[in-house]
């Protein structure tokens, strides 16, 4: 087997909100779990705080749901995490300083994320897209280029892993 992929926030909570309710589309979460038993998809700790801070059903379902090591820590990626920030700073005269605040906040997840993927030479799942001319926000695609970490989305991944529900 491949790397893991690297869930983002936003691949829990749009689906969460938008696309899968659990109410409604409960195969969703069941192969969410049996992926994640399998160790085909993970993700971090930062996207766990995230998670965690709107403390409704998604947050109960990760909790009751996920293995106890779908959550990897992100302290041993310090390195990548470095040098996915110092790319960022080199980008000061492009975005413009919000944007490089909040991509620089190290509670935010998305240059952990990047940074635990460059580690494991893993693929990052985001519903993110890529818009290089944007100045007030880092996208996870265009931080990832650089470094040559693929993104994907949900629907990409499960043709990519062939899985149907």
């Amino acid at each position: 087997m491949s790397a893991p992929f690297v869930l983002d926030s936003n691949f829990f909570i749009q689906a969460h909100r938008m696309h899968y309710p659990m109410d409604v589309v409960p195969n969703f979460w069941l192969k969410i779990k049996e992926l994640a038993e399998k160790g085909i998809i993970i993700s971090i700790d930062k996207v766990k705080d995230e998670l965690n801070l709107n403390k409704d059903e998604l947050t109960v379902w990760c909790n009751g749901n996920l293995p106890e090591d779908f959550f990897k820590e992100t302290d041993i990626v310090i390195g990548e995490y470095m040098a996915v920030t110092a790319w960022v700073n080199s980008k000061s005269t492009h975005y413009n300083p919000v944007a490089l605040n909040e991509f620089l906040d190290s509670t935010e997840a998305d240059a952990w994320l990047i940074a635990y993927a460059i580690a494991n030479e893993s693929s990052i799942v985001t519903h993110e897209t890529s818009e290089p001319y944007r100045k007030n926000k880092v996208k996870i695609p265009d931080a990832c280029a650089p470094f040559s970490v693929s993104c994907l989305n949900t629907i990409e991944l499960f043709r990519y892993l062939g899985e149907q529900f």
